[in-house]
């Protein structure tokens, strides 16, 4: 619960779960369906993986638990009147351009470091140094339902100082879909930081049946676009590879088409570090090639801009940058990354600097 010493958090919660609540139920008196209200990846990837293995694009070992249930019952929702949803996305997405790195809360914060953070200032300003245009920063977290922003403060000041060495900042959220709702509230929170672009980490499978899950990823989209209609949002996906070839048990009948035209760009978790060499897509430029290929092909064909997310940083190659970089270039991907920026060492920086733009 909420301490009343902290009024701040009162404020952002109180504010971003009304509006929240009001964005929700406008959507959801577009479909019949009820309201319902995820953490996986492709640790799918041990190529015949177990359907319960989660793994974040967060990590790439484990991490602390902080648990805790929420409900899925909606808040009270007050009248919306909004835009409607785009037919195709028409926003710039240049946050999504060039070079990026990313920071999740068990770099950052205190609650998820035991208090202490291995990432601060100093590494952003080693960020900027390595040529990073873009830092992608977890901002939120599910299983902190008691601050809409995590450690705001504290996550400001990183924003500030990347903005002062001359970055562009992408805050992003991983869903539950347990509580839309809530989910929706992080989002709309985080959107109210000073950054560029937000991006929605979808890879949850806290929801099991996978027809439920896909229809509140669903309506959380439809949602957030609603609400931030010029705003660039992109879309942190699970590689096309897994849910189509390695382990299609993982979430079958992924929404693409129904999500397509909300999202600006589209970034690939494409983590051939956890493929196996037997399968032949520990091959980084195969996978990369073939993710991308598919993620055209399941949003229904033509040009999306398409920012790939390579790794695990401390299990990648030189040569394995190099071949993520020709297979991004040569499908028209406008950026590159590696998953994340603690675990990628120096030797793989100059390679991936020719992603600058």
């Amino acid at each position: 619960m909420l301490r009343r010493r902290d009024p701040v958090a009162w404020a952002w919660v109180t504010i971003t779960i009304l509006l929240a609540a009001s964005v929700l139920n406008l959507v959801l008196s577009h479909d019949s369906a009820p309201a319902a209200g995820p953490r996986a990846l492709a640790a799918a990837g041990a190529d015949q993986p177990p359907a319960n293995i989660t793994l974040p694009p967060t990590t790439g070992s484990p991490r602390p638990s902080t648990s805790s249930s929420s409900s899925s019952a909606p808040v009270a929702p007050r009248a919306f009147r909004g835009p409607a949803a785009p037919t195709k996305p028409r926003y710039t997405a240049t946050a999504f351009h060039g070079l990026g790195a990313w920071v999740d809360v068990f770099d950052w914060s205190t609650q998820y470091t035991h208090g202490a953070p291995p990432f601060g200032l100093a590494e952003v300003d080693r960020m900027a140094a390595e040529g990073t245009q873009t830092m992608f920063i977890q901002a939120a977290r599910a299983d902190a339902p008691d601050q809409a922003i995590l450690e705001v403060g504290r996550v400001q000041a990183l924003i500030a100082r990347a903005h002062l060495r001359g970055m562009r900042v992408v805050v992003w959220y991983l869903p539950s879909f347990e509580d839309v709702n809530a989910d929706l509230a992080h989002l709309l929170a985080i959107a109210q930081l000073p950054a560029e672009a937000i991006a929605v980490d979808i890879e949850s499978t806290k929801v099991r049946d996978a027809a439920e899950r896909s229809r509140r990823l669903v309506t959380l989209t439809q949602a957030l676009r609603r609400a931030l209609p010029g705003r660039p949002i992109a879309a942190t996906v699970l590689p096309p590879v897994v849910t189509d070839v390695i382990n299609t048990g993982y979430w079958p009948g992924f929404p693409w088409k129904a999500i397509a035209s909300s999202y600006d760009a589209w970034q690939v978790m494409d983590y051939w570090t956890l493929r196996t060499r037997g399968s032949g897509y520990r091959d980084a430029y195969r996978y990369t090639a073939e993710n991308l290929d598919r993620l055209k092909a399941n949003l229904g064909g033509g040009e999306y801009v398409m920012d790939p997310i390579g790794g695990i940083g401390d299990q990648t190659t030189i040569a394995d940058i190099a071949g993520f970089h020709r297979a991004a270039t040569e499908r028209g991907a406008v950026g590159g990354s590696v998953y994340d920026f603690r675990t990628t060492g120096a030797s793989l920086w100059a390679g991936l600097r020719a992603f600058r733009r």
